[in-house]
Parts: C-alpha cells; structure tokens; sequence
C-alpha cells in the first residue's frame, strides 16, 4: 500500500526543494515513491520533474481532463497544463 496516494492528474504542491511551494499536476507515477510532474512553464511535458511523493503536498484536487486525455494516449500541450493549475488555484 502507498503511503503517499498521489495518482496521475492531481494537483500538488511542493514542500521540498527549490520549487518549494511551487504547483504541479502529477502526469505519471514511477513507483512507489517517485511521481513525474509538470507545470508547462519549466517543468513541460519534454522535461518532466521526477519528485518523491513524501515531498508533495497534495491539494485533493483532480483534472479529469488530464486523465482522461493520458488514458486515450493523447497529446497534452504545456499551455493547457498551465491552463488547468491556474483554474485550480482560483
């Protein structure tokens, strides 16, 4: 059993590091302990940030657009990355 649940398409935030406080959407899971992110400004869907999940705060927020699009296999683009966390923060 996770003890992090962080899953693909929810809306974190960073605790650790130098992008602390920073908002990401988790984009895939690598194991138990790792998450890749994306935030579509320096983290792109090119340049994915691998971060542990102990590191994440999660804000309980899903896009269910972005997981929907990565189950049909589907190209994201970073603006609608950058799109759907500026949605979230409101």
């Amino acid at each position: 059993m996770n003890k992090y649940p962080i899953e693909v398409g929810t809306v974190v935030v960073s605790k650790m590091g130098r992008d602390e406080g920073r908002s990401f959407l988790v984009v895939q899971e690598l194991d138990e302990d790792f998450v890749l992110l994306a935030d579509g400004r320096l983290r792109t869907m090119d340049h994915l940030k691998k971060k542990r999940r102990k590191h994440l705060k999660t804000t309980g927020i899903v896009v269910p657009e972005l997981v929907a699009r990565l189950r049909e296999g589907a190209a994201v683009e970073n603006h609608e990355i950058r799109t759907w966390l500026k949605r979230e923060d409101m």
